[in-house]
């Protein structure tokens, strides 16, 4: 029996690709000539990425058509190429970033969103590199705060790989999944989607050399945090309460989280949200609406340190909804809140990093 391309070719037609719906030909999966030595055949097939989840079908069914339609006799050879460079693997997906923190809260409501992007202004001010990845997959608040609703995402080829470019506002490089849903539908997403997005926001974005990369995490716990330790080397968590009861022990949990022995990750410290609350017309009166120094003494019990206090006032509120957090206005006396937490984060991150290696990402189970 004469073995020719055109045969082979004939044979691929007949195979499906379930990405395009169309045959591997017409899909020009087809990466380069056919070889044929004798009852020898060897060829390429092109992907986009070495993940594709069709890959192993579809190369088990081109040998399949070929023995089924030509011979069983033919001994196929085929190689796989991919279009995209993998990713890097968990660990080193961000290699130009040297502090990962995780801002956390065992609770929802306690502003914890409002820290993490007046966190990041703050440390951008102060002159570092700053990143803020919004890793609240179900309830992306950062585009509102940022005032990026209709923020477009582009990317570039870098390596070998499409990376997305993240937006950049007030010396910010940010990135949410709200950038790319729709702001008023929920997101009814399984646990393994919302991981493989927040992968995907990690691993497949151009963050290029940065101080700080400040995460935005859902409140609890969750998939979505067990993601960030199997992807991450996380330098340390920033824990954000108020100092309500209900919330100190939701705290305690979050911290608990960071401290399990499986995933050893410090706790740098932990913020007083809603502290106080001061009416301007009696700019020297402090009223404890939700408790008083509550996650003072949690932070002694726990042993961290108290990073800072933020009392409650109107316009942090008013600027987080106006898409300019209020760190951004040096003018501002409240804006000095968060400078301060920003030099606390700062030195406890000098300190950890002196005194502590490199956490390692929890094991993939």
């Amino acid at each position: 029996m004469t073995l020719y391309p055109n045969l082979i070719i004939d044979a691929l037609r007949t195979v499906r690709y379930p990405g395009t719906k169309k045959d591997i030909i017409a899909s020009e999966m087809l990466w380069d000539d056919i070889r044929i030595d004798g009852m020898n055949v060897a060829f390429s097939l092109l992907f986009d990425k070495s993940t594709d989840p069709f890959l192993k079908s579809t190369v088990k069914a081109a040998e399949a058509a070929i023995h089924a339609l030509i011979s069983p006799d033919v001994n196929v050879a085929i190689s796989v190429k991919t279009r995209q460079a993998d990713r890097p693997e968990p660990g080193h997906m961000i290699s130009g970033v040297k502090n990962v923190i995780a801002v956390s809260s065992g609770k929802g409501g306690v502003g914890k969103s409002t820290v993490a992007a007046n966190l990041a202004v703050s440390l951008a001010a102060l002159g570092y590199e700053v990143g803020l990845l919004d890793a609240d997959i179900f309830g992306p608040s950062v585009p509102k705060m940022f005032h990026l609703e209709n923020e477009q995402v582009f990317a570039e080829e870098v390596e070998g790989r499409q990376l997305m470019i993240p937006a950049l506002k007030y010396g910010v490089k940010i990135l949410s999944i709200g950038f790319f849903i729709n702001p008023d539908s929920a997101a009814l997403w399984r646990g393994g989607m919302a991981s493989n997005a927040l992968k995907q926001l990690i691993a497949d974005t151009r963050w290029g050399t940065l101080d700080y990369l400040i995460i935005d995490t859902p409140p609890g716990t969750s998939d979505i945090h067990l993601t960030l330790l199997q992807t991450l080397s996380i330098t340390g968590a920033v824990i954000v309460s108020t100092p309500q009861q209900v919330a100190l022990a939701d705290a305690r949990k979050g911290i608990d989280m960071y401290r399990n022995e499986k995933v050893n990750v410090p706790i740098l410290g932990l913020v007083e949200n809603m502290a106080w609350f001061t009416p301007a017309e009696l700019p020297k009166n402090k009223y404890f609406i939700f408790g008083r120094e509550g996650v003072c003494r949690l932070a002694e019990e726990m042993n961290v340190p108290l990073l800072g206090q933020i009392p409650i006032v109107q316009s942090i509120c008013e600027s987080g909804d106006e898409g300019e957090p209020v760190a951004t206005d040096s003018d501002n006396p409240l804006s000095t809140f968060f400078r301060k937490l920003a030099q606390s984060v700062v030195t406890a991150v000098e300190k950890r990093n002196q005194e502590q290696p490199p956490t390692e990402i929890v094991g993939v189970k």
